[in-house]
């Protein structure tokens, strides 16, 4: 403890934190932990177990290069949710980390599957202004960069406004990720807002909308990264999410106005295209204030005396909940089948607006909008939004399992994402999960979730009344329990064998690679493994391909274009993309358990047949899954559900408003970076990010209501 170089203030200017415990913990926290330490000419090495030092500190060579390299396990009896390490989590910050530091080369590589990236930003925070604003209509061409340092303090602030109307401002100390702002985002913010009234003159903006334009006015439309280094960072906090330094204000402020003034001066024609944003910005304000005074007047009252919101009789916030249905059918069924007590019904006609294209003005005159900002209670904007005259802790969104419905619930969360966020921060938002299924078999009825739920139900039936015998294995009988475990995995084989044809990756090809151990993208840069392949699969005697058209370098892979049999008018081409897939991904941990079961003829025998057991013949895997189900199917009858107004009150109360019984998804934000840029790109005005995503995506839909 205590022995990191940051302690010398030689050795590190800035660091992010005061402790220099970091590998400490690591390490405390790793079942196996290992240092190699390259320096002197020398490359050194020491292992560490469960903290404990596990051998000496070593010489196993030299060396012409410097720096450390330390490889650690997580310890499973701490971890014990998880030590599976998120790649994309990894990816995203190693992102953040290349524009914050400009120049920097970062190489990232994921050993299992074999996907790299590498991340280099010549432009350091305007590139990453850039990359933010990428899907974007930017008002002006380049970012604003700013940079200065006072008192040992150093700052970089990009800036760039773009044609939409929410602020997106990320901040970072010494790189660390200060989600919640703190002092060096107000000295920013304090600036920006004077140096444009400052610069906006009377014979640019009229006097009195000048006098009314404020900081929201000034922030809207904005994308920033400020990026500031702070010799002794106080945060507050052991998360580190807001920086705490009274004396960081003054001198980013200090910074930014005088940098910001000679900037504006100089850019007439950018300091106009500001302008003309920031007076759009409060004049729709002003619009907004007087369409919010008008609606609050009506409140939930008018909500109720008009019949739409189905009130509960509960006081306490904590304890009420509040469904928002889609439609009056719907929201006829849930007000009959709720529980009045704890909860209430607001059913939405039709589809609301999508706010990421439209104005606050506009946004407040939607009556779909309204009525739902009036139930909820807790106002709307920056400076309305009270957290704490919610009036309900538990928001469900209840919309039918069809396209619509699908349409109606993402523009829900449009809506509380941009303009209600701390309802998603804190865990307030949820979508109802009403079942898929109704099996009826007599007079009992049963519901699930989803085609898993219903397979599982289906399995356990048949392993009550089947037995299935594999040919392929000697005659082994297949039954119980096993059988069950075995229906399940072939299920989902066959679902992970549906979603690769679609991308021609054919069920012979599959079983080849998987046979084959083809796990890793870097695995086709390897001559001879690649060579090996291809004889094998333009054999003669080969079962799958019908030729194998070309083998070629591209990039820094192998590419092999094959025609499989049966397909012929159809190429595929096996590369690095494969094993990157994560259906394939799956399919080579479940692999192993369906091998034996993926070739042969099967006999199935209903146990339960009054008459001579009749012994039925599958010719394969799939027709043995196809007529299990068949078996449990008899005597039932199945309905699939696409809207709640199928269901009456009780049915819709058993299955999706008892908290005994229903399902809840709650809504969380992991990564904002990502939860806003996908926001941007599905319900954005730009059209291309659009149609990429839907061609890059396409073939992964499971299921598609058409």
């Amino acid at each position: 403890l205590h022995a990191g170089g940051k302690f010398d203030h030689s050795t590190y200017k800035v660091s992010g934190g005061l402790h220099g415990v970091g590998v400490s913990v690591v390490n405390a926290l790793s079942v196996e932990a290992t240092a190699e330490v390259r320096r002197d000419g020398k490359k050194h090495r020491q292992t560490y177990r469960y903290g404990e030092k596990a051998s000496e500190l070593e010489v196993i060579g030299r060396t012409d290069k410097t720096g450390t390299t330390i490889t650690f396990k997580a310890d499973p009896g701490i971890f014990t949710e998880t030590t599976v390490y998120d790649y994309e989590m990894i990816k995203n910050r190693l992102r953040e980390l290349s524009f914050l530091n400009k120049d920097v080369r970062i190489y990232l590589k994921d050993e299992r599957s074999g996907e790299r990236d590498k991340f280099h930003a010549s432009g350091g925070v305007v590139s990453f202004v850039e990359w933010l604003n990428r899907n974007r209509t930017p008002v002006f061409n380049d970012p604003i960069y700013i940079s200065g340092e006072k008192d040992d303090v150093q700052v970089g602030i990009a800036f760039q406004y773009f044609d939409g109307y929410s602020e997106r401002l990320f901040s970072f100390v010494n790189n660390i990720n200060t989600r919640e702002g703190g002092t060096h985002v107000a000295g920013f913010r304090a600036a920006l807002t004077k140096c444009i009234n400052r610069y906006a003159s009377d014979d640019i903006i009229p006097k009195n909308l000048r006098e009314k334009m404020g900081g929201d006015d000034v922030r809207e439309g904005l994308t920033c990264v400020i990026s500031s280094h702070v010799p002794n960072p106080q945060f507050e906090g052991q998360t580190k999410t807001k920086l705490g330094n009274s004396e960081v204000k003054s001198i980013i402020e200090s910074i930014c106005s005088e940098k910001l003034t000679i900037f504006l001066e100089q850019n007439p024609q950018v300091a106009k295209r500001i302008l003309t944003k920031v007076v759009e910005a409060a004049r729709a304000r002003e619009a907004a204030k007087k369409a919010r005074d008008l609606s609050r007047k009506k409140g939930s009252t008018s909500l109720l005396m008009a019949g739409k919101l189905a009130e509960c009789q509960e006081k306490d916030p904590s304890k009420r909940e509040i469904f928002i249905v889609e439609g009056d059918s719907a929201g006829g069924s849930a007000k009959q089948g709720r529980d009045r007590a704890v909860q209430a019904i607001l059913p939405l006609r039709g589809k609301i607006m999508n706010v990421e294209k439209a104005r606050f003005d506009k946004i407040l005159n939607s009556e779909e909008i309204k009525q739902l900002i009036a139930a909820l209670g807790c106002g709307i904007g920056k400076d309305e939004f009270d957290l704490e005259s919610l009036r309900y802790h538990k928001i469900i969104i209840m919309t039918d399992a069809d396209v619509d419905g699908a349409h109606i619930r993402t523009l829900l969360l449009t809506f509380l994402y941009r303009q209600m966020l701390p309802l998603l921060q804190g865990g307030y938002v949820y979508i109802g999960q009403p079942p898929l299924y109704r099996l009826g078999r007599g007079k009992k009825e049963t519901y699930f979730l989803d085609d898993d739920e219903l397979n599982n139900h289906l399995f356990t039936q048949a392993s009550q009344k089947i037995r299935v015998t594999a040919n392929a294995l000697d005659g082994k009988v297949i039954e119980g329990e096993q059988l069950v475990g075995v229906l399940q995995n072939l299920s989902v084989y066959q679902r992970i064998v549906s979603f690769l044809e679609r991308m021609n990756v054919w069920e012979s090809l599959l079983y080849f690679l998987l046979e084959k151990n083809i796990r890793k993208a870097d695995q086709f840069t390897e001559k001879e493994l690649v060579e090996s392949l291809v004889g094998e699969l333009s054999a003669d005697d080969s079962m799958i391909v019908g030729a194998v058209r070309s083998c070629r370098w591209r990039a820094d892979c192998y590419e092999v274009d094959v025609a499989v049999k049966g397909k012929a008018q159809i190429s595929t081409t096996l590369g690095p993309q494969i094993p990157l897939i994560n259906e394939y991904r799956t399919a080579l941990r479940l692999f192993p358990k369906v091998r034996q079961y993926l070739t042969g003829t099967f006999a199935i025998v209903d146990l339960n047949s009054s008459e001579q057991e009749v012994e039925m013949t599958a010719e394969n895997w799939t027709d043995m899954v196809k007529m299990v189900r068949s078996e449990s199917f008899k005597g039932s009858h199945l309905q699939r559900y696409k809207g709640l107004g199928e269901m009456n009150p009780e049915q819709l109360w058993e299955t999706t408003m008892n908290p005994e019984n229903r399902t809840l998804l709650q809504v969380k934000i992991n990564d904002a970076e990502s939860a806003d840029e996908m926001f941007t790109t599905l319900m954005g005005d730009k059209v291309e990010p659009r149609r990429e995503f839907i061609q890059n995506h396409a073939l992964e839909v499971t299921e598609l209501d058409i």
